[in-house]
C-alpha cells in the first residue's frame, strides 16, 4: 500500500474522489475497499452515471419492482437517494476524520433545471432534506442562472458542488457567489464550518473541442500551422493552472480570510472530466499535471486503476503558470476564441446530462411497466 501512487496524493494536499456510483459496488464492499486501499475520499455522480448504472445492470431490478406504480421520475429519485445515502454512510468516517473536509458524495439536481434559478433552489433544498446526510453535496450547474442559486443555497448552509465549469471568468463568478453565500450565512448567525463546496472545472472536454480546431489550422499550412501543432492538448491544463492561481488569489484574500477566522472553509477546485479521450495522450494526463494543495480530482474507475498502476505523483500544479498564460494568449492569436469555445462547452455539457437523464426515465418507465 505504501507504494500506491493514489495514497501519495494526500501528502501533496490533493483528495481523490471517485466519479462513479453503482448499488452493487456499495453493497459488495467494493467502494469500501477503494476507500481503504486507494484513499478514495469522496464520490461524485451525475445523470449519465446513474443512467449507465440503472439501465445497464440488474442491481436495481428488485428495488424497481418494489416501486412499481410510481412515476419514472419518482422511481429514479428513490433509487438515487438510496445510493447517495449508502455512499454517504460509508464515507462518514472519512468526513469525521478530516473534520468535514472530505467524505462527501454528490447528487445532481435535474439537468432540465440548468437555466432555472428558482427551480434549482427548490429542488436542491428538497434533495438536501430528503438525503438527510451532512456529507452530501448537491450538484448545481455553474451556468449564469446557477450563480444566484449557489449564493442562496450556501447562505442556507446547504453544501454545493458547482459543476460544468469551463471558463475562467465563470469560475471567478462562482467563487464570489460562494463567498457571498458565506457572508449571508454569517449574517444569519449560523456556523460556517459545517458548510462545504467545491467548484468542478471540466478538463478533457476542453481539449476535445479545441484540438480539432488546431488540427484544421495545421492542415491549412498557413502562418500559424507550426504554432497550432505545438498547442494541441495544452488548453485544458493551461486553463486549470490559471483557475488554481485564481483560487489562491481569491481565497488568500482578506475578504475570505475574515470568514475563515469564523470557521469558513475555502471552496476547493475540483478537476472533473479527467478521463483521457484522445488515445494519443497519457491515460493519466489530467491527474498527473494537476497535483497541488487544496484540490480534488474526481476520476472514473478506469483512470483510478491507471493511476494506481503507473501514476508518478509530484507537485506540478503551480509549475509553468507563465507558460499557461502564454498558451491561452497564443490560442487567441491564432483565432481561437475561448469565450465562444467555453459557451459551446457549457451548452453541450448541459445537453450531455439531459439526454442520458431522459433516456434513463424512459428505461425506468419500461422496467416499471413490466412489473405492474
Amino acid at each position: 500500500m505504501n507504494g500506491n501512487p493514489l495514497r501519495k496524493l494526500e501528502a501533496y494536499g490533493q483528495s481523490i474522489w471517485l466519479d462513479f456510483i453503482r448499488r452493487g459496488m456499495l453493497l459488495s464492499g467494493e467502494i469500501q475497499r477503494l476507500i481503504e486501499r486507494d484513499g478514495v475520499s469522496g464520490v461524485t455522480s451525475n445523470p449519465a452515471i446513474f443512467e449507465k448504472a440503472i439501465a445497464e445492470t440488474s442491481d436495481y431490478d428488485e428495488a424497481i419492482r418494489a416501486l412499481a406504480g410510481k412515476s419514472a421520475g419518482e422511481i429514479y429519485e428513490e433509487l438515487a437517494v438510496e445510493d447517495i445515502r449508502l455512499a454517504a454512510d460509508q464515507l462518514r468516517p472519512v468526513y469525521d476524520r478530516t473534520e468535514r473536509r472530505d467524505g462527501f458524495v454528490s447528487l445532481e439536481v435535474s439537468p432540465h433545471l440548468a437555466r432555472d434559478t428558482v427551480g434549482t433552489i427548490a429542488e436542491a433544498r428538497r434533495l438536501w432534506g430528503k438525503v438527510d446526510r451532512p456529507n452530501v453535496m448537491i450538484k448545481v450547474p455553474g451556468t449564469w442562472e446557477g450563480l444566484p442559486a449557489i449564493r442562496q443555497l450556501i447562505g442556507e448552509g446547504i453544501n454545493v458542488n458547482v459543476t460544468l465549469l469551463f471558463a475562467l471568468p465563470r469560475y471567478r463568478a462562482v467563487a464570489e457567489a460562494y463567498i457571498d453565500g458565506l457572508e449571508e450565512l454569517a449574517a444569519s448567525g449560523l456556523p460556517l464550518q459545517r458548510t462545504a463546496s467545491v467548484a468542478s472545472f471540466f478538463l478533457s472536454r476542453i481539449d476535445v473541442l479545441i484540438d480539432p480546431l488546431l488540427e484544421e489550422k495545421v492542415r491549412e499550412e498557413g502562418t500559424f500551422a507550426g504554432l497550432a501543432a505545438t498547442l494541441r492538448g495544452e488548453a485544458a491544463i493551461a486553463s486549470a493552472k490559471l483557475a488554481y492561481r485564481m483560487y489562491r488569489e481569491i481565497f488568500d484574500g482578506e475578504r475570505f480570510n475574515k470568514l475563515a477566522r469564523w470557521g469558513a472553509r475555502s471552496q476547493r477546485v475540483l478537476w472533473a472530466s479527467t478521463s483521457t479521450k484522445n488515445p494519443a495522450y497519457s491515460d493519466v494526463k489530467y491527474v498527473e499535471a494537476l497535483i497541488g494543495p487544496e484540490t480534488v480530482n474526481t476520476v472514473p474507475l478506469e483512470t483510478l486503476t491507471a493511476y494506481r498502476d503507473h501514476g508518478d505523483p509530484a507537485l506540478r500544479l503551480e509549475e509553468g503558470v507563465e507558460k499557461a498564460r502564454q498558451v491561452l494568449a497564443q490560442l487567441h492569436d491564432i483565432g481561437i476564441d475561448l469565450d465562444t469555445v467555453t459557451r459551446q462547452l457549457e451548452e453541450e455539457g448541459v445537453e450531455k446530462f439531459v439526454k442520458p437523464f431522459d433516456k434513463l426515465l424512459d428505461r425506468l418507465k419500461e422496467k416499471s411497466a413490466g412489473q405492474t
